[in-house]
């Protein structure tokens, strides 16, 4: 399974790259190869300073190696080996009037002291952090996560976003990230799930993302917007940037496992604000987007 999924991904990162680059149309991906000491590496590939795209990373690893004593208390076992692998990305527009996306689609193994797999299971998701609110945007999101869920359980889609809303907030602001999408993780084998089932589902979703983010950018990219709309950008990524260092798994375990610091940290906006105390005017369309993020939203129902 593990030579199944590492093989995926790296055909995955390949055909998001191409996707994106054609986007923005100026802007290439920069290859950057790094290996793990304690076993492993990976593929980062980032692009800055686009036509479109400001900032943003695909990225596949895979490593290997003793499970760290951080991780044995997480996952409440004793001395151990892991294989991990995943592809990530986080793409950061230039352009307030086009949301920020972030996806994440891995594989984890855990063996004993024979080498034989005692836990496996895959984990994923995608969602959409937009700095203005289209709702016509967040319901074709949210329409083609769904597709690709029920495709294989109509159970899925509404499982896994309301994981991923609980997931994507940020409770020492007490709101959402931005308008969710799907999250799942731990997805073992089952009676009626096999690893192979398991590996259908978590492909299907990741090749529908750029079926559910590249008709936003294009409908978004060329719109015009004002120096106040780019402040409101660069502040709401602030709150990007504190999910990321306070919450996100994925950051805690690249950093536990000593990953490679520059592709974990890559996810983070080039240009950010911090500002006082600060609220979004009564009624305008900043404030609109700060009501969407209180509470969870059926946008499919939409």
């Amino acid at each position: 399974m593990k030579e199944q999924f590492y093989a995926y991904i790296q055909k995955l990162q390949d055909q998001i790259v191409a996707g994106l680059e054609a986007v923005d149309g100026e802007a290439k991906f920069k290859e950057d190869l790094w290996k793990r000491p304690e076993g492993g590496g990976g593929r980062t590939r980032v692009i800055e300073n686009g036509k479109v795209f400001e900032k943003g990373g695909v990225n596949i690893s895979a490593v290997h190696g003793k499970l760290p004593d951080s991780m044995q208390k997480l996952f409440n076992v004793g001395e151990a080996d892991f294989f991990a692998c995943g592809l990530s990305l986080v793409i950061h527009p230039k352009s307030p009037m086009v949301p920020t996306v972030h996806a994440n689609w891995r594989y984890f193994e855990m063996y004993d002291n024979k080498g034989n797999v005692i836990q496996q299971w895959f984990g994923g998701g995608q969602d959409l952090t937009p700095y203005y609110l289209f709702e016509e945007d967040a319901i074709h999101f949210h329409q083609t996560c769904k597709t690709a869920c029920d495709k294989h359980n109509p159970e899925f889609y509404p499982k896994y976003k309301k994981q991923c809303d609980a997931y994507f907030w940020n409770a020492h602001r007490n709101e959402a990230r931005g308008l969710g999408g799907l999250f799942f993780d731990y997805c073992k084998a089952t009676d009626d799930m096999s690893m192979e089932n398991w590996f259908n589902f978590v492909t299907e979703v990741g090749n529908s993302f750029l079926e559910a983010y590249v008709p936003i950018v294009e409908r978004r990219k060329d719109l015009p917007y004002t120096v106040a709309q780019r402040n409101w950008q660069e502040i709401r990524r602030g709150r990007y940037v504190e999910f990321n260092l306070v919450h996100d798994k994925g950051t805690l375990f690249g950093l536990k496992t000593n990953g490679r610091i520059e592709s974990i940290l890559m996810s983070l906006p080039p240009h950010v604000q911090w500002v006082y105390d600060h609220y979004p005017e009564a009624g305008s369309e900043e404030e609109k987007l700060i009501k969407v993020l209180e509470k969870p939203v059926d946008w499919i129902a939409l």
